[in-house]
C-alpha cells in the first residue's frame, strides 16, 4: 500500500514537472475555427484579421469563441447564458455587403471580457469584475471575412462611460479648475543675501516607545525625524556631522544637485563616518522645494535617520506651510526584518491577516484562485512586505495643527522617508490641490486622493472649510493601521477609514497576469503605464464594493478594475452605489516649462525589474549591484531607461543626484523627477541629462530591504578624476557589495516525543549551505543528516544545483533493503558523498534528485509550509528509499510552534518546534 502512495506521489509531480513545461495543444476543433479579434475598449468590433481598433487606434486582441452558425434572415441574437456567454454564440444572418442589423433587448457586458452578454446586471463569470452596460448599436455585420461598416456615435459609450485612454483634455481642465478653485497666492521675497547657512548634527543612541515596547532609535540632536533643514536658492550648505554612535554612519541629500563627494553613499561617493568622528558635507543650493534627507548606510533609515530637507525660492509663496515627514516604526530589529524577509517567513503575513491560507480561500469561494495561484509557484499576495507596530506624522501617530481658521489654505511639503511602505493621502475638508513633486512644480491638479511612493515627495495644498479640525489621513497602502494630521481647531472631521484590501481579488487577478515561468503577462493592446490602470484596484472595497461570499452570485469578488477616465484618470468607479473617486497619476502631472532635454547624442538603456518574493531576491535583469559593471556614460550625452516591471511588487526607482523626464501624455511639459514608481506590469521611460561633471551616481529601488538585496546600478561618467574620499578602492568596492552578498541565517529546530529533526542554513541571493537531521529518541531509531551546498540558478531561482554529504546510522535488523529502484540501501552504516539538484514544481512542491558515490540514486518530493489556516501549516516528504514524513504545526509566536508529525523511522511524535 505504501509503495502505491510512494509511485502515486511520484506520478503526479512528474506530471506536474512536464505540465509547467509542457506548451497548451490546441484540438483540431479548435484549430478549425477562424480567430477572432476584438478591442479591450470598443467590444462591438469584430475582425478576422490582426490589426488595429478603427475607432481608438489600440491593438484588437483574441477573442475566445464558438462556431458561429448561420441561420435564414433573422434578427442578430445574443446568448445571455452565463455559461455560455462567447461571441461565437451569436447567431447572424446572411445579409447583403454594407448592411446592419440593431441588436434587441438591454444587454451588459464585462469590460476585460467583451464577450460575456447578459441580459440582466451582475459580475463576469470569467473573472467577477461589474459588468457594464451596453449602448443599443449597430452590430457589425461580417461577409466573406470583410468587416462591414457600423454607425455609432464615437463621442461616448455608455458602457465605458468616461474611459479615455490617454486623455489630456480631461487633464488640463482639471488644471484649470485647480487654478481657479486656488486663486491667486501672494508671495514673499527674500530680503536675505545668499550666505552660508551651517547646521550641527549630533547622531547619538536613544531609546523611544512608539510600539508596544521601548526600543532603541537613533535620534539626531534628539529628536526623530532628524531636524528640518532649511535654506534660500543660491545658499551654501555646511553641515556638521558628529557620530556619536558606536557604528558607522552617512547621509545622502536625497534630490540634491551637489558635487559628487557629498552625495553621501558609503563606499561609493564617500567612505562611511567612522564611530566618534565628525565629518562635514558642503554644497551649493541651486534648486528649491521639498526634498529629504536619510542615512544610506545599512538598515539606519528605519529607525530614525530621516528628515526634511526645505530649500525656498527666493520669491515664495506666502502662505502656512508645514513639513510633513511620513515614516513606519517597527518593534523588530531591522537587521531581524530583512533576515525574516529573506527567510521567506510568512510571519508578517499573520500580523496583518494576509495569510490567504487554503481554509480562508474556501470560506470565501477562492479555492480555485488558490490552487491557480499555488500551481504558478506564487506564495501569498501581498502589497507590501512589512507588518509594522506603528505610522508617523513628524514622529506621531496623531499629530495636532490647531491654528488654522476657516478658510485658511495650508502647504504641505510631504516627504515618505518610510522604508518600505507606500502611504495613500486623503483629507476630510474636500479636494486637494497637488503643486509639486519631488521639488519640482506641477500645473496644479485637483485629486481626492493620492498615493505617495517610498522617498517620494509632494507638496499639495488643503483648505480648512470651517471652523473645526479636519483630519488629512495616512494610509499604508496594505491599510492596516494609520496615522494622522488634524488641520484646524473645533469638531473633528473624520476622512473616512480605507477598508480592508480584498486578496483573494487581487491574488486572481495576479494568476491571470503572471505565467507558469514567474513572467508578468503584458496586455496586448494596453498600454500599461505611468499608474493610469491601477491593477491593484480589484482588491479596493470603496471601487468595487465589499467581498460578500454569501451574496447570490458567489463569483463577485473581484468586482471591478480601475481603469482611466476623464475625471480621475486613475480609476473608473464600476460600483453603482459610489461617486468617482479621482486619484492621481503620474499622466496628471504637468511641468509649467518645457522639459525637452539639450541637443546632444543620446544612450538608451533598458531595464527588467526582476526578482521573486520566496527568497527576497531583487534585481535588474537579474542581476545585482554586486554581479553587474557600472554604467559608464558621458558628459552631453542624454540618456533613455526604458523600464518593465516583471516582478509582483512596485518598485519606487530613484537616481542621485539628477532630475529624469517621466515621459506622459504632456509631451514637452513632461514632468520632472527624481523617484519613479514602476506597477507592475508597467513599462515606462524616463530621460535625463547628463549634466554633472563627473562621479559615481546610484541608481536603485528606494524599498530598504529592496536595495539591500541588490536592486541597482551605479551611473558613471567617463573618464571621471579619482574620488580622494575614496582612499582604498579595493576595500571599497567590497564595502559597496557587501549589502547583497551578505549571508542570512536559518534554523528550524523540533522537539517532539519521538525525536528531534530540523535544518540549520546560511544563505544569500544566490548561494546556500544547509544541513538537516533528524535525531530518533530511540537507539534503534537512528540518526541521519545530510549536509549540501548550491547555487540557484535563473531569475526564478526554482533551480538548485548542490553537492554534499549524507550520514545515516539504523540499528535496525533490516537495515539492507532494495529502494524503489532496486537498489541496495544501506541504512546502518551510511556515509556517502552526493550531488544532485532540487527543482520547485507547480504547487511549490520541491522535487529532488541525488546520486550518491555508492552509485544510489534517490528521488524525493517535499514541501514545507503548506497553509491550511491563517495559523496551522502542514509537511510532507517521500522519497524512494522507502522513507516518508507528513505533519503539522500550529504558529504561536514568531518563534515558537505546536507540532507534530509522523516519519516512517521515528513513527508519531508530538512536541514543539523553534524556529529562527
Amino acid at each position: 500500500m505504501m509503495k502505491k502512495l510512494i509511485f502515486y506521489i511520484l506520478l503526479m509531480g512528474l506530471y506536474g514537472f512536464a505540465s509547467a513545461h509542457a506548451g497548451h495543444t490546441i484540438s483540431s476543433q479548435q484549430k478549425q475555427q477562424p480567430v477572432i479579434y476584438t478591442c479591450p475598449m470598443h467590444p462591438e468590433i469584430q475582425s478576422t484579421r490582426l490589426r488595429n481598433c478603427p475607432k481608438c487606434g489600440m491593438k484588437l486582441v483574441m477573442q475566445k469563441k464558438k462556431s458561429v452558425q448561420p441561420k435564414k434572415a433573422a434578427p442578430v441574437k445574443k446568448s445571455l447564458s452565463a455559461k455560455k456567454g462567447h461571441m461565437g454564440d451569436m447567431k447572424m444572418s446572411p445579409q447583403k455587403a454594407g448592411t446592419e442589423t440593431p441588436s434587441l433587448g438591454e444587454t451588459y457586458t464585462c469590460p476585460m471580457h467583451p464577450e460575456i452578454h447578459e441580459s440582466k446586471p451582475g459580475n463576469c463569470p470569467k473573472c467577477g469584475m461589474k459588468l457594464v452596460k451596453e449602448t443599443p448599436k449597430m452590430v457589425p455585420i461580417k461577409h466573406e471575412g470583410m468587416d462591414m461598416p457600423m454607425k455609432e456615435d464615437a463621442k461616448k459609450m455608455d458602457n465605458m462611460k468616461g474611459m479615455q485612454m490617454g486623455s489630456d483634455n480631461a487633464t488640463m481642465e482639471n488644471i484649470k479648475k485647480a487654478k481657479s478653485q486656488l486663486g491667486p497666492i501672494k508671495t514673499i521675497s527674500s530680503n536675505t543675501p545668499p550666505r552660508t547657512v551651517r547646521y550641527d548634527l549630533y547622531i547619538a543612541d536613544t531609546t523611544v516607545t512608539y510600539g508596544k515596547k521601548s526600543k532603541r532609535a537613533i535620534a539626531v540632536n534628539g529628536q526623530i525625524p532628524m531636524p528640518t533643514l532649511t535654506f534660500t536658492e543660491g545658499d551654501t550648505a555646511l553641515i556638521y556631522v558628529h557620530n556619536n554612535l558606536d557604528e558607522e554612519t552617512s547621509l545622502h541629500w536625497h534630490g540634491l544637485f551637489l558635487p559628487n563627494r557629498m552625495d553621501g553613499v558609503p563606499f561609493l561617493t564617500q567612505m562611511p563616518i567612522k564611530p566618534h568622528s565628525t565629518y562635514v558635507y558642503k554644497f551649493p543650493i541651486v534648486q528649491h522645494g521639498t526634498h529629504w534627507y536619510h542615512s544610506h548606510s545599512k538598515l539606519q533609515e528605519q529607525i530614525g535617520m530621516y528628515g526634511a530637507f526645505i530649500m525656498n525660492k527666493r520669491k515664495e509663496w506666502d502662505i502656512p506651510t508645514i513639513p510633513v515627514v511620513l515614516s513606519e516604526w517597527t518593534d523588530m530589529n531591522p537587521e531581524e526584518v530583512h533576515r525574516s524577509l529573506k527567510n521567506a517567513t510568512d510571519w508578517f503575513a499573520i500580523q496583518k491577516g494576509a495569510t490567504q491560507s487554503y481554509a480562508e480561500a474556501i470560506k470565501t469561494g477562492h479555492f480555485k484562485t488558490k490552487v491557480n495561484n499555488e500551481w504558478k509557484r506564487m506564495n501569498a499576495m501581498d502589497v507590501s512586505d512589512v507588518f509594522y507596530d506603528a505610522f508617523l506624522i513628524n514622529g506621531k501617530n496623531q499629530n495636532e495643527q490647531p491654528q488654522f481658521k476657516a478658510g485658511d489654505k495650508v502647504r504641505l511639503r510631504i516627504a515618505n522617508g518610510g522604508a518600505s511602505d507606500y502611504f495613500w493621502l486623503k483629507y476630510a475638508g474636500g479636494k486637494i490641490t497637488v503643486v509639486a513633486t519631488d521639488g519640482n512644480d506641477v500645473e496644479p491638479v485637483e485629486v481626492d486622493r493620492l498615493i505617495i511612493a517610498v522617498s517620494e515627495t509632494y507638496d499639495v495644498v488643503v483648505t480648512i472649510p470651517e471652523n473645526k479640525s479636519y483630519e488629512f489621513l495616512v494610509t499604508p497602502e496594505d491599510r492596516t493601521k494609520s496615522a494622522s494630521l488634524w488641520l484646524g481647531k473645533g469638531e473633528k472631521v473624520q476622512a473616512g477609514i480605507m477598508p480592508r484590501l480584498k486578496y483573494f481579488a487581487g491574488m486572481k487577478m495576479m494568476n491571470e497576469m503572471m505565467d507558469i515561468q514567474g513572467n508578468m503577462i503584458e496586455m496586448e493592446g494596453m498600454k500599461m503605464q505611468n499608474q493610469i490602470m491601477d491593477m491593484n484596484t480589484v482588491m479596493y472595497p470603496e471601487i468595487t464594493g465589499v467581498e460578500n461570499p454569501k451574496t447570490e452570485n458567489k463569483k463577485a469578488d473581484m468586482a471591478g478594475m480601475q481603469m482611466p477616465n476623464d475625471k480621475s484618470m486613475a480609476g473608473m468607479n464600476m460600483a453603482d452605489n459610489n461617486p468617482d473617486i479621482i486619484t492621481l497619476n503620474y499622466n496628471m502631472l504637468r511641468d509649467p516649462k518645457k522639459t525637452t532635454l539639450p541637443k546632444g547624442p543620446w544612450k538608451e538603456l533598458k531595464f527588467d525589474l526582476t526578482g521573486n518574493m520566496n527568497r527576497y531576491v531583487w534585481t535588474l535583469d537579474n542581476k545585482t549591484v554586486s554581479e553587474s559593471d557600472k554604467i559608464l556614460i558621458k558628459k552631453g550625452e542624454n540618456v533613455r531607461i526604458i523600464m518593465f516591471n516583471n516582478s509582483m511588487m512596485r518598485h519606487p526607482m530613484h537616481l542621485h543626484g539628477h532630475d529624469f523626464r517621466v515621459l506622459n501624455e504632456q509631451g514637452e511639459n513632461a514632468p520632472m523627477k527624481n523617484v519613479l514608481d514602476i506597477m507592475p506590469m508597467e513599462r515606462d521611460t524616463i530621460e535625463f541629462a547628463a549634466t554633472e561633471p563627473g562621479g559615481d551616481w546610484f541608481f536603485h529601488c528606494h524599498i530598504l530591504y529592496h536595495m539591500m538585496s541588490g536592486m541597482g546600478r551605479v551611473f558613471s561618467y567617463e573618464n571621471s578624476p579619482a574620488n580622494p574620499d575614496i582612499t582604498d578602492t579595493r576595500v571599497a568596492k567590497r564595502g559597496l557589495n557587501s549589502d547583497d552578498r551578505a549571508f542570512h541565517p536559518m534554523a528550524t529546530i523540533g522537539l517532539e516525543s519521538n525525536g528531534s529533526d530540523g535544518e540549520f542554513m546560511l544563505a544569500n541571493t544566490r548561494y546556500r549551505f544547509s544541513t538537516e537531521w533528524r535525531l530518533g529518541l530511540k537507539s534503534h531509531h537512528g540518526n541521519e543528516s545530510e549536509t549540501y551546498f548550491g547555487r540557484y540558478i535563473g531569475k526564478m531561482q526554482w533551480l538548485f544545483p548542490f553537492i554534499g554529504f549524507d550520514y545515516h546510522y539504523n540499528s535496525m535488523e533490516n537495515e539492507r533493503e532494495n529502494n524503489l529502484f532496486g537498489q541496495l540501501s544501506n541504512q546502518k552504516n551510511r556515509k556517502a558523498a552526493v550531488i544532485g539538484v532540487q527543482y520547485i514544481l507547480p504547487m511549490l512542491v520541491t522535487a529532488e534528485a541525488r546520486l550518491d558515490s555508492k552509485g544510489k540514486l534517490r528521488f524525493q518530493l517535499m514541501r514545507e509550509d503548506i497553509p491550511v489556516s491563517s495559523r496551522l501549516r502542514m509537511n510532507f516528504m517521500a522519497n524512494t528509499d522507502k522513507e516518508f514524513m507528513g505533519g503539522f504545526r500550529y504558529i504561536v509566536t514568531k518563534y515558537f510552534s505546536l507540532s507534530t508529525h509522523y516519519d516512517s523511522d521515528m513513527g508519531y511524535g508530538g512536541g514543539i518546534t523553534i524556529t529562527y
